[in-house]
């Protein structure tokens, strides 16, 4: 108390030295918070009050995920790119070995097991090409030769024909396809020469050894390649997926052996006219060529009988005619007797989807894609049939 009564004012507090740890410690209180706990007495420094996190909402985050994104995609694009030509051997591989299933299937219906059947079936297919080219390469390489030696007196022959004149007047048509074939500038043209011709046979073996090898591979694993990829599928819904993926199976190899079935008949059908129109000389290359080319669907048949009927006319009219009659009868034959019996228990697709995914499958991958596109439209229709049109009639 003071002599007048009041109340004396507090002692001011001693100041502590700037640099002891309770100026340090006042220094990072601030509103009362203690300090964090990793600041040590002799190491504390303001560093202020953390802002606030990024949010993920951020255009410029946004965009860094969608160019970083699109950056891995077209990445990943130009290395699947690059191995396109090992995945379509992949695929042939395996569409090849689904075809071969029912027969392996076969065998072990007989009570073999499933290694040796798929041995003997590969065994089987490898020594059928093996001697089917080699008894027909002679005959071949000579019918080949003759139809090249003919070839110039052919095209002479069609210049009699007014049309083809015109034609040859604007384009020189005929004698740009004389001159490959008598300077042989047609096989250099496609080849690139005697190393382009050398790479192309390396190259075809090479892919027939890796396809030979991976359907054997495929064939013989097939069961556990199945299940495999059924156990994918959740646990509730396998058993649907794998009667789903069963017929799918079936249907593809019905589509091979079938396709195989009706390019023989072509095959032997145009073999056994040519000997009686009197063209046995080219017989043999030239059903070759037309069962080859009516494994393409639509236009496969079309082409090889259009080649077929070219040689007739160029060698005599009355040849010709009756080549293209018998081609229309035949095509009528193949189309609406052959085809629909040989391919009733395999692949069950309206007209119209057969021709556009033929068309969408050559465009993609060319004979091949032509090749595997009608399979594939089959199980997709399948699939929708099966699984989303009635899923759509529940709701």
């Amino acid at each position: 108390m003071t002599e007048s009564g009041g109340e004396q004012p507090p002692a001011p507090a001693a100041e502590a030295p700037s640099d002891s740890p309770a100026a340090a410690t006042s220094a990072v209180t601030v509103g009362g918070a203690p300090p964090p706990d990793y600041l040590h007495d002799s190491e504390v420094d303001d560093l202020g009050t953390p802002g606030r996190p990024f949010s993920n909402q951020s255009p410029f985050l946004w965009g860094l995920k969608v160019g970083l994104g699109a950056l891995l995609a077209w990445w990943l694009f130009n290395r699947i790119e690059q191995i396109g030509s090992v995945l379509l051997l992949i695929v042939v591989s395996l569409f090849i070995a689904v075809g071969l299933n029912p027969l392996v299937e076969l065998f072990m219906r007989r009570g073999l097991k499933r290694a040796w059947a798929t041995l003997i079936v590969i065994i089987g297919v490898v020594l059928a090409v093996a001697g089917f080219v080699w008894s027909i390469a002679p005959i071949l390489a000579d019918q080949i030769a003759a139809i090249s030696d003919n070839a110039p007196i052919w095209l002479d022959q069609l210049q009699h024909n007014a049309t083809v004149r015109s034609l040859d007047g604007k384009y020189h048509i005929v004698d740009r396809i004389r001159s490959f074939l008598v300077n042989g500038d047609l096989i250099k043209n496609i080849f690139g020469g005697v190393l382009g011709i050398g790479k192309a046979v390396l190259g075809f073996f090479g892919n027939a050894f890796v396809v030979t090898v991976m359907t054997l591979y495929f064939l013989a694993s097939l069961p556990r390649v199945k299940q495999g990829l059924y156990r994918l599928a959740p646990a509730s819904r396998r058993p649907r997926v794998s009667l789903l993926g069963d017929r799918v199976l079936r249907n593809i190899g019905g589509y091979v052996s079938g396709a195989f079935i009706v390019a023989s008949a072509a095959g032997i059908s145009t073999l056994i006219f040519l000997f009686i129109v009197g063209l046995g000389d080219y017989a043999v290359a030239l059903a070759l060529v037309v069962a080859m080319l009516d494994v393409i669907p639509m236009i496969g048949a079309t082409l090889g009988a259009v080649f077929v009927s070219a040689i007739g006319f160029a060698t005599d009219w009355k040849v010709g005619i009756a080549l293209v009659i018998f081609y229309i009868v035949y095509q009528q034959l193949e189309n609406y007797v052959i085809y629909p019996r040989v391919m009733s228990r395999s692949v069950d697709i309206p007209g119209v989807v057969t021709v556009i995914a033929a068309l969408i499958g050559a465009s993609l991958l060319g004979v091949i894609g032509a090749l595997l596109a009608i399979p594939t439209a089959a199980s997709i229709l399948l699939i929708v049939n099966e699984v989303v049109v009635p899923r759509q009639e529940n709701r």
